[in-house]
């Protein structure tokens, strides 16, 4: 695990580290700057001070030698001969240039200054390593004292690091707080304005864990009501079928126990179906899909059920082809919904239509009309609600197929709309809201 205060104390020491180099740097170069005019005015003032000197015509003896004195100092005659050199055993060139000249050597890099001074050229020499060593020596004792203060610096940070990071302990402790009963959101007041994304982040997922804990609770709640009544119903068929006794008794109770267990099935695969068609429940990948193509198989598996209502069902052509990038699978339990439900609530010798199209503006449409007994306008939106059936309804169901349909179309970024069907009865339609991906 990452300790986010090591890395700011780390990264604040490596800034004052680099701070402390820069700084370095600079003194050293300024340093240097400053002894290379104060070491050229001393160089220059040398010579001239030598203008009243008489120098010997023989060479001083290398016994004469002062390793300790840094100053070369050269004397040529007229003529261009060497009448005097205070160091032999320095490496120095035969000629000078007047005036200041770095010149460079086996024994190093040297700064020297030429004059003519009463017939005679006297140069004084001078190696640029002492210069360096001062600027240097300058450097180190200015840096010093901050490379002595960087322990205390470290654990000044440390500390003050540990100050600025408390709030993320007590934003962790609210955290900590939230119970599934008790997913209140975080104030923000009380968080640093740096921590406010991380907040709005964490308030975000508590409510969508909220939101996910109601509909299991909810989804419970529902599948424990609707299974009561037909369980219920079971038994006292199962109780029905023990007392009978004839033959056309025990017949007559099995129709009724087969007919109770079918309306069970129906109800436990609607309530998996909502279940699975919560927003949070993204399994499938999602794949470009051919409304026509899958309205045509959903009609087709309806068949049997349209025939045995004599029903005029049937899949108008459409004008282009009409696609979608979704799950497959949830739309086609979309149409399949829809066109059941139009089966199953028009009367026998009706007609169901379905189709597919763009609409004006380029988003795939899935409609199905019917010639059945409609749904009013004010009751558009209550036939959403999960177990709701209008009033008089006899036909079967469980209350669970437009709210199967709106969760899933939700879930795929459409929506779901009612209107009047042409037909006389309902026209349903499901608009995606993603544009046609086909041309």
């Amino acid at each position: 695990m990452i300790s986010i205060r090591k890395q700011l104390v780390a990264s604040l020491l490596a800034v004052l580290c680099g701070a402390i180099a820069l700084g370095a740097g600079i003194t050293f170069y300024r340093s240097r700057q400053e002894a290379n005019a104060l070491f050229d005015y001393q160089l220059r003032q040398m010579a001239l001070a030598l203008r009243d000197q008489s120098f010997s015509r023989a060479l001083p003896a290398p016994s004469n030698d002062r390793s300790d004195f840094d100053f070369v100092i050269q004397v040529w005659n007229e003529r261009g001969i060497r009448i005097y050199m205070s160091h032999p055993n320095r490496v120095l060139p035969d000629q000078a240039q007047l005036g200041f000249s770095t010149v460079e050597t086996r024994d190093g890099t040297w700064r020297a200054f030429s004059i003519p001074l009463a017939g005679e050229v006297v140069q004084v020499a001078q190696p640029m390593r002492i210069r360096n060593q001062l600027a240097l020596m300058a450097a180190i004792r200015t840096s010093m004292p901050f490379l002595a203060m960087l322990p205390l610096l470290a654990v000044i940070g440390w500390l003050a690091v540990g100050r600025g990071l408390k709030p993320l302990e007590d934003l962790a402790g609210m955290v900590a707080a939230r119970t599934p009963t008790a997913l209140e959101p975080i104030e923000d007041k009380r968080v640093p304005v740096e921590a406010g994304v991380l907040v709005n982040a964490i308030n975000m997922l508590m409510g969508r864990l909220g939101r996910t804990l109601d509909a299991q609770r909810t989804f419970t709640a529902d599948a424990a009501h609707e299974l009561r009544t037909p369980l219920t119903a079971l038994q006292l068929q199962l109780q029905l079928l023990e007392r009978a006794t004839s033959d056309e008794e025990r017949h007559t109770a099995l129709r009724s126990l087969q007919s109770g267990l079918n309306r069970a099935t129906h109800v436990l695969q609607q309530l998996l179906t909502l279940a699975r068609a919560e927003p949070d429940n993204r399994n499938q990948i999602p794949s470009e899909i051919d409304l026509a193509e899958l309205a045509g198989e959903v009609l087709a598996d309806h068949l049997p059920l349209a025939e045995a209502g004599e029903l005029d069902i049937g899949l108008e052509p459409a004008a282009s082809a009409v696609h979608v990038t979704a799950d497959r699978e949830a739309v086609r339990t979309v149409f399949a919904n829809l066109i059941g439900n139009a089966i199953r609530y028009t009367p026998k010798g009706g007609q169901v239509d379905v189709s597919t199209r763009l609409n004006e503006h380029g988003q795939p449409v899935f409609k199905v009309c019917d010639s059945g007994p409609g749904i009013p306008a004010e009751e558009h939106e209550r036939v959403f609600d999960r177990f709701y059936r209008r009033p008089g309804v006899t036909a079967a169901g469980s209350g669970l197929g437009l709210a199967i349909v709106k969760a899933l179309a939700s879930k795929e970024s459409a929506r779901v709309v009612l209107g009047s069907s042409p037909l006389g009865g309902l026209a349903v339609e499901v608009i995606f809201t993603q544009k046609n991906p086909v041309t």
